[in-house]
């Protein structure tokens, strides 16, 4: 079953502005709400759960900063941005004294707003990344290539060389980065991730540089770029193999003089940044088919640290197993059933294409799935071992068919799921033991479904 789609919550008295913000938030691929007043807001935060919420200043009943302050005192993981008036400084000021994390100014400029609301989604992102990783201890295993990486780490956490830390997709390179981050002598400044196949090439220059004012259209303020927002700590470049040929010029030149230049900017400013980079392609290959540059490659290679995929080390499972179990049970405030000898018997003879992320996929969908006291072999619905024939195939494609959550099929059956529950919540008034059974599904199912379409 896909992801549900992300959402935001937009407040404002202003039905021109509600419908704008419909438009250009739904473009993006959210899914909107609306509210015209505080007292809307707050009852729609109450039956809803946002990844983002825009609230406007001046409202009928109120402000935006009661809304900031409600968000912040019940709802801390969603991040808020205001819309005030232009020029308003002061209002602007306040906010993010309230806790908003950015604002914009009216006439809203849609590019300004587009880029405000992919941060605030990459801020969540980071932000379940960061729990993740604090409710699975880390980098868990004692499989001997683990430890072997572990005592790396703490060596190259000494130095500022330059790291690239290879691997396939889902084997947890940015917990690495991070861990190297942690344990050196910046761990007191910034961990800034970038994914660099996630950022659009005309907007990667401003992205990772910063820009000044009136530098190119829609540049209406100074931005502070990435390298200078890691200034003082750690910039890790995840994807790096999707850098453009003309940015890797650009890069090569910011790690050889310690410095960068803002787009429309004078002169350069130097930065003190250590960089941390990383991809699952086969990147020496890439700079022999000369799609990456040669001597941005030494550069960035200074240290390389391999990590191993989940199928070379599967007597780290079980402990691997334990901890996600522990952080579903945690998240959904209960004690998730344990692994069966026969499911981790299943997991032990399984070749995971799609390494750790994929393992906690599989969790997730059995917690919520299994209707016995613990989690059975067929309960973790593995798919057949591919033959060596497909298996660079799969391995290929794990990100891609991980990620394509914006295709119409799976949007389409999310909606039926979606109607069909809520039908039969209305069938049984609301009450979730009725309606589990009247789905004919398992009370922990139905509970798994309502968080995963946001319907609790």
């Amino acid at each position: 079953m896909a992801n549900p789609p992300r959402s935001a919550l937009v407040v404002d008295d202003e039905r021109d502005i509600r419908e704008l913000l419909v438009l250009t938030l739904g473009r993006m691929g959210l899914r909107v709400d609306t509210a015209a007043d505080v007292a809307s807001a707050k009852a729609q935060l109450a039956a809803n759960k946002y990844d983002i919420c825009l609230t406007d200043m001046r409202l009928p009943d109120g402000n935006g900063l009661e809304v900031i302050a409600h968000l912040n005192q019940r709802f801390p993981e969603t991040p808020v941005a205001m819309i005030t008036a232009f020029g308003n400084v002061e209002a602007a000021v306040d906010a993010l004294k309230a806790g908003a994390f950015d604002f914009v100014s009216k006439p809203v400029d849609l590019s300004v707003l587009r880029r405000l609301v992919q941060h605030a989604l990459e801020l969540n992102e980071q932000r379940r990344a960061a729990n993740l990783q604090q409710a699975s201890g880390k980098l868990l295993g004692d499989a001997p290539r683990m430890q072997q990486l572990r005592s790396t780490i703490a060596k190259v956490a000494r130095s500022q060389a330059p790291v690239y830390i290879s691997g396939e997709s889902g084997v947890g390179k940015e917990l690495v980065a991070r861990s190297i981050h942690e344990q050196g002598g910046r761990a007191t400044g910034p961990f800034i991730p970038v994914n660099c196949g996630a950022i659009p090439t005309e907007l990667m220059e401003s992205e990772l540089f910063g820009h000044k004012k009136g530098s190119f259209t829609g540049a209406t303020s100074d931005k502070e770029g990435l390298f200078q927002a890691a200034n003082g700590g750690t910039l890790f470049l995840d994807e790096v193999a999707e850098l453009p040929l003309h940015m890797q010029v650009k890069l090569l030149r910011v790690i050889q003089e310690k410095t960068v230049r803002a787009i429309g900017a004078a002169n350069e400013v130097a930065i003190d940044v250590r960089i941390l980079s990383a991809t699952h392609k086969n990147l020496a290959r890439l700079v022999e088919d000369g799609r990456f540059r040669h001597d941005l490659y030494y550069r960035i290679n200074v240290i390389e640290l391999p990590v191993p995929p989940l199928r070379e080390r599967h007597e780290d499972i079980p402990v691997i197993a334990a901890a996600v179990l522990k952080r579903l049970g945690d998240d959904w405030g209960d004690t998730a059933p344990p692994l069966s000898e026969g499911a981790l018997s299943a997991l032990g003879n399984y070749h995971f294409p799609g390494n750790v992320r994929e393992l906690e996929n599989i969790l997730e969908r059995a917690v919520a799935l299994c209707e016995g006291d613990s989690i059975e072999a067929h309960d973790l619905q593995l798919p057949l071992s591919p033959d060596s024939r497909t298996q660079d195939f799969v391995q290929t494609n794990t990100v891609q068919t991980s990620t394509s959550n914006n295709s119409a099929l799976p949007d389409a059956l999310e909606k039926i799921e979606r109607d069909a529950i809520q039908k039969a919540l209305e069938a049984c008034r609301y009450n979730k033991t009725k309606t589990a059974a009247h789905l004919g599904i398992s009370f922990r199912a139905l509970r798994y479904k309502l968080k995963k379409l946001e319907m609790e």
